[in-house]
């Protein structure tokens, strides 16, 4: 697993202590992040800083968003060689009852045919249901 310098290198992100570790608890998680999970875990540092980092990351393709239907925005780490391009979109699971929201990189997803001159620039492509967790 690379280092959150080696990512930030590779992504051409200069390297600062929020940003590593920002990075660092977002590489720690299994599941995605919502600024509020971030700032819990890091409560030294402050809302605006984070907030910063993040869209600084999601710039530069560190990391990806995602919009679950759980009304808050969630981050989680890029994977390796990911440029946010249409060949690297995901589905991502959220379980509806501890709100935890996965990336699912090892499902399929249909190719898309779009009509003539359009472009796909961003898809949100979410399943909903129970996690192995809360399926027990």
């Amino acid at each position: 697993m690379q280092t959150e310098e080696e990512i930030l290198k590779i992504k051409k992100v200069k390297n600062t202590a929020v940003r590593t570790v920002v990075l660092r608890h977002l590489l720690s998680q299994e599941k995605a992040q919502s600024l509020k999970d971030i700032e819990n875990a890091l409560a030294y540092t402050d809302r605006s800083s984070i907030f910063r980092t993040l869209k600084t990351f999601e710039e530069n393709k560190v990391i990806h968003s995602i919009e679950d239907g759980s009304g808050m925005t969630k981050y989680a780490v890029c994977a390796k060689g990911c440029n946010c391009d249409p060949k690297d979109l995901h589905y991502h699971f959220y379980c509806t009852n501890c709100d935890k929201t996965f990336c699912l990189f090892d499902v399929p997803i249909p190719k898309i045919q779009l009509p003539e001159n359009f472009k796909l620039q961003q898809a949100n492509m979410v399943v909903k249901g129970l996690c192995d967790n809360c399926n027990k």
